[in-house]
């Protein structure tokens, strides 16, 4: 940026003299301002030395130029000059006198007052310029006149003083006697003086500090004269005026007009600060510029400088996507591009900030990617498998941007292979063959199920078809089953998520491998049988249960004939399979039905579990097959705050403990949400999501920044489903923390 300043780096004093260097030059071309200053009337003092050649042996000085307020401005006032009483006589040539000096670089051009005089025995009142043939008087007088009389004198080529005197008007060897005093007398001066120099002018400061510039700027001025002085300064962008600085003169306002009260009136060095509202101008290079106007109106300016202004942000991202196929991926890693919008005469895009938002509360927080002209993000990560969300906008090298303009971009990762399981058969001789296809993130997208007999080799592919379930991305992977021979036959699910992880199995839910035996016509079709099952825990009973961490529960059901008969004396074969990341192994536990066909397994505690029944048939009774059932266990998490009340914007710190019980805690530490109680929806809300260390602690941090009055602030920790962490989510005892407004 051309012409560009440093605000404190410019030294003032070094600017006011470098403007003072600069008087010199231009005072040969600029044309001469005038201005007046009043003098010992209209309230006003005099701005006068007086002086006495006998060394003040013989005159003596009278001066009463500010009467009291609200009277006459002139009710005595006067500048006299005495003879001293008691002296007999005073030298020829010898006088005292009342002076006005014009300050460096102006020069009087003409006087107008009033005079009065008593004068005796050669005394005479002089009034006279001093210039370069030294004093010449244009009144004199050497007799009696006690009335006051204007007087007004013009001197073309200017003088440098104005004296009044009172002298013996006689030759060196002569004398004036001083029985008699004498005395003369002027008052209220009209002094008009030509000021022939230019001011100089200077300006830095915040808004010169180079690059962008918005918001209000401060800047430094300064300005420096010889003559009148520095009455105001004026700072212009692109020639209006955007700032103005009136320093204090000593002025007074008579007749219609503004007067000097001393014969420099204003300061001739002066400095200060302004602040310049960037907003009222258009984005891009402006000039800048700074003037300073003395008392006789001579006005003197620093250069125009550039700079460059811009208040506005930048518009959206346009056509912001994901690099590569859109949709679900395995490789987390992501590139987005994007093209910038057109910023015409404002800033270059200086970066981009994104924001990334997920699963479980994640927040990422805003970050500022730099970059002038940046349109891409590499490299970005995601926390974990799911469906994320990328907010985009963009940030101006002036600084400028705007949240709301941000565009949202989908971000899908997915590593983690579908489950799947066969479900038993419906019967000794099923019509179908189904699998149960479950995935967390990106769902079942497609599936292929196949058979052979257990002494072949080569597997036949069935018809399969994949149809979506009641549950949340869950589906079932299901085929007609083709007339089979006689003999066993094993079965083999291969499944897929949209992201493209692949799972395939020959088992079912409890772990048996999926097969189906086809009977000879020879061979003794048994008895049917049929089994009922439940779980009882928590407050209720049903083929799903939930329970508190640390809480058992209980299987119990029966087996019976087809017409109803309980089957007693049968023996059990029961599976607990635990869920994914139970450190506790798959169990088998057997159990024989009492005289009804009933039957009941305690289950300790322990993780969430998956537990499915079989009666294996035996003695003409065809086998039975129950469904699996759910045992949900709910995490076991604890929260505790180091405080109870507190203060708006006071720091509250959070922490407790996940029990793990019968798991690992994941390699990353457990995942955290702290939540509050949202009165008005009745829901728990989260604040702070955190992780756990490997022992299951946890610390966390919140700062109540907005509230007023007196808030009851009710919170807990919950520790949240994951993958690979075999527990529901559970939550933490309530704490109550009281917040009052500051």
């Amino acid at each position: 940026m051309s012409g560009t300043r440093g605000g404190v780096g410019r030294i003032v004093a070094m600017g006011v003299g470098l403007a003072l260097a600069l008087l010199l030059l231009l005072a040969a071309e600029a044309r001469a301002g005038k201005y007046t200053v009043a003098q010992c009337g209209w309230y006003v003092g005099a701005d006068a030395d007086w002086a006495d050649t006998t060394g003040g042996a013989k005159f003596r000085p009278d001066g009463y130029c500010v009467p009291p307020g609200g009277g006459d401005p002139f009710d005595g006032s006067r500048l006299k000059t005495f003879t001293r009483e008691g002296q007999a006589t005073v030298t020829g040539t010898r006088y005292a006198r009342w002076r006005w000096n014009a300050p460096a670089g102006t020069a009087i051009t003409q006087v107008r007052g009033t005079w009065w005089h008593a004068l005796h025995d050669g005394i005479e009142q002089r009034v006279g310029g001093i210039g370069g043939g030294g004093f010449t008087p244009f009144l004199s007088a050497a007799s009696t006149d006690t009335t006051p009389r204007e007087f007004v004198a013009g001197f073309a080529s200017g003088v440098a003083a104005i004296e009044d005197r009172l002298l013996c008007a006689r030759a060196e060897s002569k004398w004036c006697s001083l029985d008699a005093v004498s005395w003369g007398g002027l008052r209220a001066l009209t002094i008009t003086l030509q000021d022939g120099t230019v001011p100089g002018a200077g300006i830095g400061g915040e808004l010169f500090n180079g690059g962008w510039r918005k918001g209000v700027q401060g800047v430094v001025i300064w300005g420096a004269d010889t003559g009148s002085g520095i009455r105001f300064g004026e700072t212009t962008l692109d020639g209006a005026r955007v700032a103005l600085t009136e320093y204090g003169c000593a002025i007074a306002a008579i007749g219609g007009e503004w007067r000097g009260t001393r014969m420099q009136p204003c300061q001739i060095a002066v400095s200060g600060t302004q602040a310049i509202a960037t907003t009222a101008f258009s984005d891009g290079p402006h000039s800048v510029g700074h003037c300073v106007t003395d008392f006789s109106g001579n006005v003197g300016c620093d250069r125009l400088y550039t700079v460059l202004i811009d208040n506005n942000p930048p518009a959206h991202p346009r056509a912001a996507a994901p690099v590569g196929a859109a949709g679900w991926r395995r490789s987390n890693g992501f590139e987005v591009v994007w093209a910038n919008p057109d910023q015409g005469a404002a800033s270059p895009i200086g970066g981009a900030v994104w924001r990334l938002t997920g699963p479980a509360g994640f927040d990422s927080g805003a970050k500022f990617a730099a970059g002038r002209n940046r349109t891409s993000l590499a490299d970005l990560k995601l926390p974990g498998p799911g469906s994320y969300s990328l907010a985009l906008w963009l940030r101006d090298e002036a600084g400028n941007e705007a949240p709301a303009s941000a565009v949202s971009v989908p971000l899908r990762f997915d590593d983690v292979p579908p489950g799947v399981a066969f479900l038993a058969p419906e019967g000794p001789l099923p019509s179908l063959v189904e699998a149960e296809v479950s995935d967390g993130h990106s769902g079942p997208a497609k599936g292929e199920l196949f058979y052979r007999r257990s002494d072949a080799e080569h597997w036949t592919e069935l018809p399969a078809k994949l149809v979506a379930a009641p549950a949340a991305n869950t589906a079932k992977l299901r085929a007609p089953l083709p007339d089979l021979g006689p003999g066993t036959y094993v079965f083999r699910a291969d499944v897929a998520d949209a992201a493209g992880n692949t799972a395939s199995t020959g088992r079912r839910a409890d772990g048996t491998e999926m097969t189906i035996r086809r009977l000879a016509q020879a061979e003794v079709v048994g008895e049917k049988t049929r089994l009922f099952a439940q779980l009882r825990g928590g407050r209720g009973r049903g083929e799903t249960r939930t329970v508190a961490f640390g809480a058992g529960a209980s299987l119990g059901g029966r087996l019976v004939r087809a017409d109803g008969d309980g089957l007693a004396g049968r023996e059990l074969k029961i599976v607990l399979r635990p869920s994914r990341g139970a450190l506790a192994p798959r169990a088998v536990e057997t159990v024989r039905t009492g005289a009804g066909g009933e039957f009941e397994l305690r289950l300790g505690p322990g993780p969430s579990r998956r537990i499915s029944v079989n009666f294996a048939g035996d003695g003409g009774l065809e086998p039975s097959t129950r469904r699996p059932l759910e045992l949900r266990v709910r995490s076991g998490v604890s929260l505790r705050v180091d405080r109870t009340r507190l203060t708006t914007g006071h720091l509250l710190r959070l922490s407790g403990e996940v029990r793990a019980g019968d798991a690992a805690i994941p390699r990353r530490g457990k995942l955290v949400a702290i939540q509050y109680f949202e009165r008005e929806t009745r829901r728990w809300r989260p604040v702070v999501l955190t992780r756990s260390d490997h022992s299951g602690r946890f610390r966390a941090r919140y700062r109540f920044r907005y509230v007023s009055g007196l808030a009851r602030v009710r919170l807990r920790a919950t520790a949240v489903a994951e993958e690979r962490w075999p527990y529901a989510p559970g939550s933490s005892a309530p704490v109550t923390v009281e917040v009052s407004g500051k």
